[in-house]
């Protein structure tokens, strides 16, 4: 098997094509993408660390096993999120009644992203703020929060988002509308709240 550091240098793909010549170059994907996954299914998902784990654990078994089905004209990217994504519904609908858990608290650059999208003015202290954001966006439906972390925290392209939905670019924009809608109507609703106190 060739060194470490010539594995690095493949693309995502030059390794799905090793990977079915020789299943060890598995592990390389796996390092590669463990912990951009894990940080995604963290942050839409809403349940525990150990939850996540188990998760992902079940999202490497089925890219390894449909390895051979994998879309060349697809970036390898898009496809491991799209299965990420429907594995984290598929969890969700099972578990939507589980109490939500913030999954949210370290990512700031979010915080940050989500402000200036929405040209939130920063009334609050930072911390306070921070909170606030990640509190309205543990209040949406796991679709619209779904595109917002892949728009604005994952960094993903419409034509990316579109990949890994399975929809047309067209209705992620109207998505990402709409999800930014429901924030609005989400934060106007919460400060009005915090006004009558």
């Amino acid at each position: 098997m060739e060194q470490l550091h010539n594995f690095k240098e493949k693309t995502d793909e030059e390794l799905v094509s090793l990977t079915l010549e020789d299943q060890d170059v598995f592990l390389y994907l796996v390092r590669r993408y463990e912990s951009k996954l894990f940080r995604y299914i963290s942050r839409i998902s809403n349940v525990d660390q150990d939850e996540v784990e188990d998760i992902l654990q079940d999202i490497f078994i089925k890219v390894y096993k449909n390895l051979n089905g994998f879309d060349n004209d697809l970036k390898f990217s898009s496809w491991i999120y799209r299965i990420t994504h429907n594995e984290v519904i598929s969890n969700y609908r099972k578990y939507k009644n589980k109490v939500k858990i913030n999954s949210f608290d370290k990512d700031i650059e979010f915080a940050k992203n989500i402000a200036d999208e929405f040209d939130i003015e920063k009334d609050l202290s930072w911390v306070e703020f921070k909170d606030k954001i990640f509190e309205i966006l543990n209040l949406m439906d796991i679709k619209y929060r779904d595109v917002l972390v892949l728009k604005f925290l994952e960094d993903k392209s419409y034509h990316e988002i579109s990949d890994i939905l399975k929809k047309p670019e067209g209705t992620v924009g109207t998505l990402i509308n709409r999800a930014k809608k429901q924030f609005l109507k989400i934060l106007k609703k919460e400060q009005n709240y915090e006004k009558d106190k």
